[in-house]
């Protein structure tokens, strides 16, 4: 019998650890690699074309929403799973619209996950059974919103949100420009156009943005074209 290939992407050794003790122990399933962050994350799928990614959300380099986007837009067969302790609505939303195939709470029992794991491996979508019944309330009182920008967002392509993050995280320009595989004089320009489109003058600006958009740590929603 083939077994289910999984990648983890945990920024915590320890947490990354215990999952692989968890799923190690199941017959069908097998454990190809870790990340310790997004970016990694989307290489390694690349490499390893595992089945099911597990995947947190607050991690550096490359949060767990962006990370599950550009996954699923360069290796589409395979399923991501978010395991993250945040649990609001807004992350949900995000994560769903970035294509994930299910969001499952670290507080989760162990049983669940492997479900979870084999139910994405089928093609079907897991939720927390917290998260599932508020998701399916969020559904009844929103339909039709996925189709325009919700009132307050700011809309950043996928490159800003890869520079806005790492600005945040406090790296130079030449830092930057080294992660992204960019000139120097393209971050500059990116950076400009953040400031230009949030109206906001300053580093500190941006990474005060950068945490209230949940880009670095738990706040409001930020829609990506």
């Amino acid at each position: 019998m083939k077994r289910i290939s999984v990648l983890l992407v945990e920024d915590h050794t320890v947490v990354r650890e215990g999952l692989r003790a968890l799923l190690t122990v199941e017959n069908d399933i097998e454990v190809v690699g870790e990340a310790r962050n997004g970016r990694e994350a989307v290489r390694l799928v690349e490499k390893l074309l595992p089945v099911v990614v597990i995947m947190d959300i607050a991690m550096p380099m490359l949060n767990g929403v962006e990370a599950t986007r550009q996954i699923l837009k360069d290796v589409p067969a395979t399923k991501v799973l978010i395991l993250s302790a945040h649990s609001e609505d807004e992350y949900v939303e995000q994560v769903i619209a970035a294509g994930a195939a299910g969001y499952l709470i670290k507080q989760t029992a162990a049983n669940i996950l492997v479900k979870a794991i084999r139910e994405a491996h089928r093609g079907h979508t897991f939720f927390s059974p917290s998260i599932s019944k508020r998701l399916s309330d969020l559904q009844e009182n929103s339909m039709g919103r996925r189709s325009r920008p919700r009132k307050g967002a700011t809309r950043l392509t996928s490159r800003e949100v890869e520079v806005l993050q790492l600005i945040a995280e406090g790296m130079a320009n030449k830092e930057t420009a080294a992660q992204l595989g960019i000139s120097i004089k393209t971050v500059e320009k990116h950076r400009q156009h953040l400031m230009s489109k949030l109206g906001i003058h300053d580093t500190a600006g941006l990474t005060r943005y950068a945490i209230s958009a949940g880009i670095i740590e738990t706040g409001g929603p930020i829609t990506i074209e």
